[in-house]
């Protein structure tokens, strides 16, 4: 081998070593020989260095996986003998190998099983036992190519071609009928043999038997002498996690309901006595955490018996597997209600299937009852944050306690469906007692009393929000909470989960203030000091701006009184932060967006008349358009890039917070009706020079094409003296990403305002189509995939552009561009049709050429338009299905009903083709098998043929 290249196996070698072992490696998975020098140096253990055995076990796995079935015989024998030889050295070696060596000669093991054991190695198994015997090391290797057969029969996390899939069923009943006996046989001595003096194999042993008990027979596993011993190990404390973990697949496994019963409960009986259910004596956390999932096991296991026995009518095996379930609450709510989450977590599956059992019951007993109460109190317990919880700088611990709290609220939500009375009077006694003295109560207990009010409205759904009406008892337990949360002055808590949890509330219950109107003040003030948007947490700022926002929305008219007050108020806030160094707004232009759309919607909501409401937004947009003007200035002087940046973002938050206060909008209030036309009208005259700008075009121009689009829907056809001279600054110095976002723009005006925009389309058509083809025919380097994507995209808009002009009865803007340009669009559709291998395109193509034909294909359309279609079209429809790229299983490109329908009613017929042989033609031509098609065709011109 090449010892120069050998040494860039070594993770410390430089670059230029490790490059060529890539390269090296690379040639030897190639070469014919190669994995031959890799078997011996294997078998005679030639290297001593772990990176050059690992890198030879690649090579032979190479050999196995790709190349296999070009060895004769005698190389196939040569690789069985040379990992043979290689495990026999495994014993006598005076050190073990590596790990990372021992799992890849595993993987190598387990890929030569798959490849031979149905044909010239029945005795794979056998073989292996028989070198091995109880040696250790053997063992040890013996155990992991059992891992790694496991994986490659049954991972899930593999996905398997259906043959693979086959292959492994044959392969598992194969070793089902002629090694699985012997093998658990093994296992069992094993475990005999090292229980007591080698922790590490046995804990091997029983992943093994956990791993093979999901597809093997289970009594194999599940009968005295093996469950004795596993339950030996649960007292073993390096092997009881492993014997949890065990256990649990045994419980897992599908079986008959009753026997299952009967297993479980043997079980428990067993570890009960052995004192594994007194939780508060034991303190190792992570052993806990498998017995809590062993726990979970057997109770989903349990109830899925009940469910099965309900189904199957046997109600006496059906009530004998409640009791059982019924057994194992207790232990359950210590293990749910356990201070460590992930105990508590692993129990919840259990818990969560039990409470569905109650609620199938017609009625609860009192123990019952109990136990549902118990269940509402651990949720309301471990809902509550620990005072390790990091608020400014959340982690992983705390990304973990979010998700399961998300768990908690599964529960809490099914206790809702069990007893949604007790539920109510669970959280308003908890609720009350909490907030009486919320002054001197820790801040998690006040959070969670809160965030309990909160979780109800989810857990007791209504329509539409409608908590306060209906349901009398509901509605005043609610209507009493929700008074006593904007009373109390909670909002004023001094910890921002408190205040955050304050806020969400009251947004979630709306609907409140339509009731009590009287507390609204109250509210918007909380929202507007520093409790809310002018909080010191910057987290609770932004999280603020938008509940203000949709508060406000959800108030409507009931805003009235307060408008011109909130609109003062909130007059610091929608100042545009200036781009100048170290200035600290209070919130980020994305929080100001939200504090725009709320002051649109005050002035649009209210019950002012047009005047009034005109005079209030142009107050709130023209200090906008005002700071524009004079950023634009500056932009255009600016010489550091960096400062052209920060200018031209702030540039562009102007044109946006324009933009967003048009949200408030409606089909009912219109910005005509408002009488906002004229200041819109102003704000666009302000924003359309930024489009000549020739500095930072990219964020200027999509700031001012977003606009425009919010334009065109609220100012109608007031917008269209705009759009050409700001479509010809758009065409100027384009890039593909520009095109294809100006093209939607020029999309929207054609499909809303249709043949008032003729005139304008027909003037810009041209260029514009010019501009896609120069950007379009720009040379690009060969592996550039990000320039390559982006022309694909530009053509689809391209495409999509040429639909909505057919498509909105427009092709006369096409027709009018004379007869050349006209030919030039209608290559590039016949192009996109057949030659470019994207499905979309194609399709849109298609449904162009189509409307094309549908509109000129009479005496009417254009000259040489007839000549075209037989010429072009119907062929395309003939190609494109012929082209290799062209996936007729895909569903985008199944040729459309479009293209099938005109060559059946319309390009065949025109040919004087029987009515039989159109409609055999069709049919074929649908076929998912592309030869099958092309087959037919030789058939079908002879028959064709007149």
């Amino acid at each position: 081998m090449d010892e120069q290249a050998l040494l860039g196996l070594n993770p410390n070698a430089d670059a230029d070593f490790r490059q060529r072992a890539l390269a090296y490696f690379e040639q030897l998975k190639i070469s014919q020989d190669a994995w031959q020098v890799c078997a011996e140096a294997l078998a005679q253990s030639i290297y001593s260095d772990d990176h050059i055995k690992f890198f030879c076990f690649q090579v032979l796995e190479h050999q196995i996986k790709f190349k296999y079935s070009e060895l004769t015989e005698v190389q196939q024998q040569l690789i069985r003998e040379t990992l043979i030889t290689w495990l026999q050295a495994q014993m006598l070696n005076p050190q073990p190998e590596k790990t990372f060596i021992r799992n890849k000669a595993a993987q190598v093991f387990a890929l030569l099983f798959v490849t031979e054991y149905l044909t010239k190695w029945p005795k794979f198994f056998f073989d292996i036992l028989s070198v091995v015997d109880l040696n250790p090391r053997g063992v040890d290797m013996y155990l992991r190519i059992l891992m790694a057969v496991d994986a490659e029969l049954v991972d899930r996390d593999v996905v398997h071609t259906s043959e693979e899939a086959r292959r492994n069923t044959l392969l598992k009943d194969t070793m089902r009928e002629q090694c699985i006996p012997s093998l658990v046989e093994s296992w069992y001595q094993i475990l005999q043999n090292y229980q007591y003096n080698n922790s590490e194999l046995t804990c091997q042993c029983l992943e093994v038997v956990g791993a093979y008990v999901s597809w093997i027979d289970l009594s194999l596993i599940a009968n005295e002498r093996f469950i004795n011993m596993l339950l030996g190990h649960m007292s073993v404390e390096v092997l009881r996690e492993e014997a949890c973990d065990c256990l649990f697949e045994i419980v897992n496994k599908g079986m008959d309901p009753i026997d299952k019963t009967k297993l479980v409960e043997s079980l428990c009986q067993v570890l009960q006595s052995a004192g594994l259910f007194s939780i508060d004596q034991e303190d190792d956390v992570d052993f806990l955490a498998r017995f809590s999932k062993l726990v979970n096991g057997m109770g989903q296991a349990l109830i899925a018996s009940w469910t099965k026995l309900i189904k199957n009518g046997d109600m006496k095996s059906a009530q004998d597997a409640l009791q059982a379930i019924e057994a194992k609450v207790a232990l359950m709510l210590q293990l749910l209600i356990h201070e460590d989450d992930d105990i508590s977590s692993n129990i919840i599956g259990f818990c969560y299937d039990y409470l569905h059992i109650l609620k199938q019951l017609s009625a609860l007993s009192d123990q019952q009852k109990a136990n549902v109460e118990a269940i509402m109190l651990a949720v309301m317990k471990k809902l509550t944050y620990d005072e390790e919880y990091n608020f400014e700088n959340e982690g992983e611990d705390e990304a973990m306690f979010v998700e399961y709290r998300k768990q908690l609220k599964l529960l809490l939500d099914r206790l809702a469906q069990v007893s949604p009375e007790l539920l109510l009077a669970s959280v308003r006694r908890v609720f009350n007692t909490t907030l009486q003295n919320w002054q001197t109560t820790r801040f998690m207990e006040v959070e969670v009393a809160i965030r309990l009010l909160y979780m109800l409205a989810e857990a007791l759904p209504v329509s539409h929000g409608a908590h306060f009406s209906g349901d009398v008892t509901k509605a005043t337990a609610l209507q009493d909470m929700m008074r006593t949360l904007v009373t109390s002055g909670v909002s004023a808590y001094q910890h921002t989960s408190v205040t955050l949890e304050f806020f969400e509330t009251v947004v979630r219950y709306e609907k409140f203030f339509a009731v009590e109107p009287q507390h609204i003040p109250t509210v918007l003030m909380a929202f507007l000091d520093h409790r809310g948007l002018r909080h010191t947490s910057p987290k609770v700022r932004s999280r603020t701006a938008y509940l203000f926002s949709r508060f406000v929305k959800s108030l409507n008219k009931q805003m009235n009184p307060f408008i011109e007050d909130v609109l003062n108020r909130i007059q610091d806030l929608l100042e545009l932060s200036p781009p100048e160094n170290g200035y600290q707004a209070l919130l980020s232009s994305d929080d100001q967006l939200f504090i725009y759309e709320t002051a649109g919607v005050l002035i649009v909501n209210s019950e002012y008349s047009a005047e009034r409401k005109q005079v209030l937004m142009r107050n709130l947009l023209t200090p906008l358009m005002e700071k524009f003007k004079v950023l634009l200035e500056k932009l255009m002087m600016a010489q550091d890039e960096d400062r052209q940046m920060a200018l031209a973002d702030c540039l562009n938050h102007a044109v946006g917070f324009a933009s967003r206060t048009s949200k408030a909008f409606s089909n009912k209030q219109t910005v005509k009706q408002c009488g906002c036309s004229e200041v819109y009208l102003d704000c666009l005259q302000t924003f359309l020079p930024a489009l000549s700008c020739p500095l930072q075009k990219e964020v200027l121009r999509s700031g001012v094409r977003t606009f425009l689009h919010r334009m065109i829907i609220c100012l109608e056809e007031e917008v269209l003296p705009f759009i050409p001279s700001a479509s010809e600054h758009m065409l100027k110095d384009c890039e593909a990403k520009d095109l294809q976002e100006f093209i939607p723009l020029i999309n929207q005006i054609t499909a809303k305002f249709k043949t008032q925009v003729s005139p304008f389309l027909q003037q810009m058509f041209m260029p514009l189509l010019h501009a896609i083809f120069e950007v379009l025919l720009l040379p690009a380097e060969e592996n550039d995939q990000s320039a390559a994507l982006e022309k694909q995209m530009l053509r689809r808009s391209y495409f999509a552009f040429l639909q909505t002009v057919t498509g909105s009865g427009m092709s006369e803007v096409i027709a009018n561009q004379g007869a050349e340009n006209v030919e030039r669009v209608l290559f590039t559709v016949i192009q996109g049709a057949v030659d470019y291998p994207d499905p979309i395109a194609q399709k849109t193509c298609f449904i162009i050429l189509s409307k094309l034909v549908e509109l000129w294909g009479g005496k009417d359309g254009p000259v040489g338009f007839a000549d075209f279609v037989y010429k072009h079209i119907v062929p395309a429809c003939f190609l494109a299905p012929l082209k290799q790229t062209f996936d007729l299983a895909d569903a985008q490109t199944v040729l459309g009903p479009e293209c099938i329908q005109y060559l059946q009613q319309e390009y065949l017929p025109s040919l004087q083709v029987a009515p039989e042989i159109i409609q055999e033609f069709c049919q074929a031509l649908q076929q998912p098998d592309a030869k099958v098609f092309k087959n037919y065709l030789k058939v079908f011109f002879q028959r064709a043929k007149p």
